[in-house]
């Protein structure tokens, strides 16, 4: 993934810090995400779901609202109506830069801003919220016993997540006037929403009134124990790869061509963060899986070691190439599936079995078959297990090439 720093002017006529999050090859489509309330664009949650939607090879722009992070103005002159207006303005820059946001998420109050905003955004296929609340003036709620003094003096300093903002009474008569109920069934989108059970900051009756009053397709998915900000690194990439998996469903994504050096599309890999060994694998532009190394050799084992990729690939190609041979050949086999497991053996001969280099890898399958198949049609079959491309690749070696280029 990489990240650009970008800034657009918002609602209010300030300067909004902003990032966009390029994938590595082509852009497919573009999203853009909203964050929580007081929080910003650099929260834990948003890096995760952008990094794993870049992977799929769409682009997220996320920002920070009028007076948080690192955009100008006052947060004291905000209110919900403020970052919706934020977010037209962030998806008019963005389509003015050719990248028009197909995917929409918000996160918590920006999940209702997003709501709010969806109707106006043209290209919206798809809109996701995260703990977001059903009604804006849910928002109230945080501000503990410091809304009478708001009322009584105008405004009022309030700890919010460890840190002070000012809270002015317009701030209160913008969110008690804002309201989804026109919103939620005229997205012109379909619906994810996520939510946890257990948060205590949104509680689960907003996902279950948000859900009710859109109209299909729509869908929810519980984030089980998760807190309110995701907080955790396992529920942040839950979320994210939900999100990715189910955006697919809704948009337009464009097609990575097929050139003649790469007839079958590029097997991309990305470094999922730097710290770990986790790579995003997107192949062809239309398939994505993870790798990863074990907890034991200091990965999070979130996913096939390169060792147990390639072993698949010998397995898959062995299966498809014994069904081939029989559906040719006519043969009643009804299912089969191939074991295959990875090791290191001295060679064969013995010599020079200490020197450097003198184990090599060995590859095991077994080759499970059923159906009414012959001794005849077995020994066949085994034969042809060995003809299939990869192993044969394996057996026979392969060329590879490599540079390295600065971006």
């Amino acid at each position: 993934m990489k990240s650009e720093k970008i800034t657009f002017t918002g609602a209010l006529g300030t300067p909004l810090a902003a990032r966009l999050d390029r994938p590595e090859g082509p852009v497919r489509a573009a999203a853009l995400f909203a964050h929580c309330f007081t929080c910003s664009k650099d929260i834990a949650a948003a890096r995760r779901i952008a990094g794993r939607l870049a992977a799929l090879g769409i682009a997220v722009l996320r920002f920070d609202f009028t007076g948080l992070g690192h955009s100008g103005g006052e947060f004291a002159n905000t209110g919900f109506s403020s970052n919706v207006g934020d977010l037209l303005a962030a998806a008019r820059w963005m389509e003015g830069e050719g990248l028009a946001p197909q995917l929409i998420i918000g996160h918590s109050l920006g999940g209702a801003a997003v709501i709010k905003a969806a109707p106006e955004i043209r290209a919206a296929r798809a809109i996701v919220t995260i703990g977001a609340p059903a009604d804006p003036a849910h928002v109230a709620h945080n501000l503990g016993g410091k809304i009478d003094e708001i009322r009584t003096q105008g405004s009022a300093l309030v700890d919010l997540a460890g840190r002070t903002f000012e809270i002015r009474q317009s701030f209160l008569d913008d969110i008690a006037g804002a309201s989804l109920d026109d919103a939620l069934p005229n997205l012109g989108a379909a619906l994810l929403v996520l939510h946890a059970p257990r948060d205590q900051i949104v509680g689960i009756d907003n996902a279950s009134r948000l859900f009710a009053a859109a109209k299909h397709p729509k869908s929810y998915v519980s984030l089980d124990d998760a807190d309110h900000l995701l907080t955790r690194e396992e529920d942040a990439d839950y979320a994210a790869e939900v999100i990715a998996a189910w955006a697919k469903r809704y948009l337009t994504l464009v097609e990575e061509p097929a050139t003649e050096a790469a007839p079958e599309g590029v097997v991309r890999v990305s470094e999922a963060e730097a710290a770990g060994f986790r790579q995003d694998v997107t192949i062809g532009g239309r398939h994505q899986l993870v790798a990863d190394e074990p907890a034991s050799v200091g990965g999070t084992d979130l996913g096939p070691s390169p060792y147990q990729l390639l072993a698949a690939a010998l397995g898959a190609c062995t299966t498809m190439t014994l069904r081939m041979y029989a559906r040719r050949k006519g043969f009643g086999l009804d299912h089969l599936s191939c074991d295959v497991t990875h090791g290191r053996s001295h060679r064969a001969d013995g010599e020079g079995c200490e020197r450097k280099g003198s184990q090599v890898d060995v590859f095991r399958r077994v080759i499970r078959v059923r159906g009414s198949l012959s001794p005849d049609d077995r020994a066949r079959l085994l034969d042809i297990a060995d003809k299939c491309p990869v192993h044969r690749t394996l057996h026979a070696g392969a060329v590879v090439e490599t540079e390295i280029v600065a971006q």
